[in-house]
């Protein structure tokens, strides 16, 4: 069978790894992937938003499923141009996609069908919005209401700073056309906590939980990013939790997309506050995340393929969606600078590391091949996951396993999981030190191989 991944960052290296797996796959194709990716895939340089090449390139290598990873593609309508040619097809049409593309329509929906939320104003003029931010409840929140790559949302904690953000969305436009209109919501408390479903449009299937950390900063400093680390599962995601999510979010979400003639297939991505009053959503997103795709997917016990296929085809109430019971951590490693200013083209040593670990990976987000080696090309470079019998030991390994990788400029969070040794979850307990402290001196044994690796 012959599968063509849309994508070429960290959360398509993750979903390539697991279809890779499938013993139903002999071919994948990604447009474009990266170093990761290649050492799966057969790479081909087609730009995702290029719905005429990519469909094109389907039809001349005669794939039989497509995956649309990316929230730009699917919000400008590229699943719907390979579901129009015949493809099989997983990732929502645009008319689905939506749901993430306009933060506006998001809350017209959540307030329309009674699902639990943040209060909240839309704005297209910024003097309206200024006008409303005078007399507003501080602190507050200014969302973007197009795609900003997960940058668009500022945490204003003071009225001065609440104006500026109106300036910096609405008139300097840092985002682009997506602070053409800007969403002003209530700032709401509690424990963040990311859940992803998957969806035929009729049934929905949560997987298992995860946490992610935005702040580009140690003890959530600096400014917003794609994702700095993310761990799973999260001990703050209760039984309680998940069956008042299943009744009055998940499901309430599919049957009003349904409803208003957008019918949901793929992966809804539910981004939760847990707050004194209950669950709220605090964002939607028509895909898998990045980083939580990472740390989700290596602890999914089902084939892949055949999960995305039954969302494609309606049969996902056939579906018995299962994951491991154990735990996983991702640390970003980026390029010194992100998410601002950073250089690119940096060689990464010590990959080889992984492929002779169990339970240890390295996610591609940017990087390429360049005169035979594997060099940096983003400001997110890996997403390095490793697994554990709890939360603790999986943080432990994935922050030594930091450590076997090398690059100039290398930067990431050191407390990544923190919140970790908060939970009052019986089940999680402390195991080893934090990995902000030293670790044991430790052998990488590769292709390359014996390493000896240090903590800085």
């Amino acid at each position: 069978m012959k599968v063509m991944i849309v994508g070429g960052g960290g959360r398509e290296h993750a979903i390539t790894w697991a279809i890779s797996r499938s013993p139903r796959v002999d071919k994948i194709y990604a447009a474009p992937g990266n170093a990761g990716i290649g050492e799966l895939a057969e790479c081909v340089d087609i730009s995702v938003m290029d719905a005429e090449k990519l469909v094109a390139f389907a039809k001349e290598k005669e794939v039989d499923f497509v995956v649309v990873g990316p929230d730009d593609p699917l919000a400008a309508g590229v699943a719907d141009a390979f579901l129009d040619a015949g493809f099989p097809t997983f990732g929502p049409r645009k008319n689905a996609a939506i749901i993430e593309a306009s933060k506006a329509f998001s809350k017209e929906l959540m307030k329309k069908y009674d699902i639990p939320s943040a209060a909240y104003e839309v704005f297209d003029d910024p003097e309206d919005a200024l006008e409303y931010l005078k007399t507003a409840k501080i602190p507050i929140v200014l969302k973007a209401d197009g795609l900003a790559l997960g940058k668009g949302v500022l945490i204003c904690m003071t009225r001065e700073e609440a104006m500026d953000g109106v300036k910096t969305l609405m008139v300097d436009k840092q985002f682009g056309s997506a602070g053409d209109k800007i969403v002003i919501e209530e700032f709401m408390t509690g424990r963040e906590v990311s859940v992803l479903c998957f969806s035929d449009g009729k049934t929905i299937l949560p997987m298992t939980s995860a946490q992610d950390h935005k702040r580009a900063g140690d003890g959530d400093t600096g400014l917003n990013t794609g994702g700095m680390g993310t761990f799973s599962p999260s001990p703050f995601y209760t039984e309680e939790v998940d069956k008042f999510c299943k009744e009055h979010v998940y499901q309430k979400t599919i049957d009003a997309m349904r409803a208003e003639g957008r019918e949901f297939k793929g992966v809804l991505f539910c981004g939760l506050m847990l707050t004194p009053d209950g669950p709220k959503v605090l964002e939607f997103n028509a895909r898998f995340g990045d980083p939580e795709a990472q740390v989700v997917i290596p602890r999914m016990k089902n084939d892949m393929l055949t999960v995305m296929e039954a969302c494609v085809n309606g049969t996902l109430d056939q579906i018995d969606l299962q994951f491991e019971d154990n735990a996983a951590v991702c640390v970003m490693l980026a390029s010194d600078g992100y998410p601002v200013h950073y250089e690119k083209g940096f060689e990464i040593k010590g990959l080889e590391c992984f492929a002779t670990r169990d339970g240890y990976y390295a996610f591609h987000s940017g990087s390429k091949m360049k005169d035979g080696k594997v060099v940096t090309n983003g400001g997110r470079v890996l997403g390095v996951t490793a697994l554990g019998s709890t939360l603790q030991e999986a943080r432990t390994n994935a922050y030594a396993a930091t450590e076997w990788v090398e690059f100039d400029n290398k930067y990431m969070r050191h407390d990544i999981g923190k919140a970790i040794d908060e939970a009052s979850i019986g089940s999680i307990r402390r195991m080893r030190p934090d990995p902000s402290t030293k670790h044991e001196v430790r052998k990488c044994v590769g292709p390359g191989g014996a390493r000896e690796l240090r903590s800085s």
